[in-house]
């Protein structure tokens, strides 16, 4: 991390006990220690946070584009479906028109019906049997 050799770790060691003494540098390198663990921490924390931006970035920008895609599958399926409408719409109109003049011609083939089944008057029957020939 602060790329220092085992020799200079050596040689800040023995500063230290010069400059300190036997009796505080334990206590000294105790509180060093702390703080290289509390700095390390912040560290950590600092990484992890902006990695977490990051992320939330990057699932930002696909949340988006999902939308955007989301958006224009419905716009596509909305004119498709207006296509198919006007069509069917038509269709429809056609088919209850149909509808309507077939009950027109049902009802005046009831008519002609009532009318033909009424008895027509008969001539009166001829004795000429088609077997029968007269010469």
């Amino acid at each position: 991390m602060f790329d220092i050799s085992f020799s200079e770790l050596l040689l800040i060691g023995v500063v230290a006990l010069v400059v300190l003494g036997p009796e505080r540098l334990p206590r000294v390198a105790r509180t060093v220690g702390h703080m290289f663990g509390r700095a390390q921490r912040y560290m950590n924390e600092v990484k992890s946070d902006i990695q977490r931006e990051i992320d939330l970035d990057e699932i930002n920008s696909i949340k988006k584009q999902m939308e955007e895609a989301s958006t224009s599958i419905k716009q596509s399926v909305n004119q498709f479906s207006n296509q198919i409408k006007d069509p069917l719409e038509e269709a429809r109109k056609a088919v209850n028109e149909l509808g309507q003049d077939t009950e027109q011609v049902g009802e005046s083939l009831i008519k002609d019906t009532k009318i033909t089944s009424d008895p027509a008057p008969t001539s009166p029957a001829s004795d000429d049997r088609p077997g029968d020939k007269k010469e």
